[in-house]
C-alpha cells in the first residue's frame, strides 16, 4: 500500500513468478506449448499403467488358467484361441495382454478373466510391470527432449549480424 506523495509499485506481470514475462510473446506460448505436451505424455502414460494395473486385478479376482494357440502375432496386437473348462472356444479380438516374443503357432499359458474370457486375457507370468519400461523411456525422452527446448527457448536472444 502506498501513501500519498509515494511513487506506486509497479505491478507485476502474471508471468513473472515463472520468470516468463522477460520472454517474447512468441517464445512464451511455445514454451507454454512444450511443457503441456510433455505433462499430458506423461498423464497418459500414467493412466495407460494404470488401466494395465486394472485389467491385471480384474483378471487375479476371477482368475482361471488355460493354454492357448498364437494365430497371429502382428505390431499392433497378437490374437490366440484357447478353450475354457466349459468347452467355450474364445479369441479375445483385441488379442492378448503383454505379448513380447511371441509367434505365430506357438502355444503358451494364458490368465483369463473367468467372468469374460472374450476380453481381458494375459499370457501367464505376466504383468502390468511390463510397462514400466517402455512408457519410462517414453516419459524420459519426452522430458529430455522438452528439457532441449525450454533451454533454447529461454535462452538470451542475441540480435542478428548483418
Amino acid at each position: 500500500m502506498t501513501r500519498p506523495g509515494e511513487p506506486a509499485e509497479p505491478q507485476r506481470s502474471r508471468w513473472a513468478f515463472l520468470g516468463l514475462d522477460k520472454l517474447a510473446p512468441r517464445r512464451r506460448v511455445w514454451l507454454i506449448a512444450v511443457v503441456t505436451a510433455a505433462v499430458l505424455i506423461t498423464a497418459m502414460s500414467l493412466l495407460l499403467i494404470a488401466g494395465a494395473w486394472r485389467d491385471d486385478r480384474a483378471i487375479e479376482s476371477n482368475l482361471g488358467h488355460t493354454d492357448a494357440d498364437v494365430l497371429y502375432a502382428g505390431f499392433d496386437r497378437t490374437v490366440v484361441r484357447f478353450t475354457t473348462p466349459d468347452g467355450g472356444s474364445h479369441s479375445p479380438p483385441l488379442g492378448v495382454l503383454y505379448p513380447q516374443d511371441l509367434q505365430a503357432g506357438q502355444r503358451v499359458q494364458v490368465e483369463y478373466d473367468t467372468t469374460d474370457p472374450d476380453d481381458l486375457v494375459r499370457v501367464a507370468g505376466r504383468d502390468y510391470r511390463l510397462t514400466f519400461l517402455p512408457f519410462g523411456m517414453l516419459v524420459g525422452i519426452t522430458w529430455a527432449v522438452a528439457a532441449g527446448l525450454i533451454w533454447w527457448l529461454r535462452r538470451p536472444r542475441t540480435p542478428a549480424t548483418t
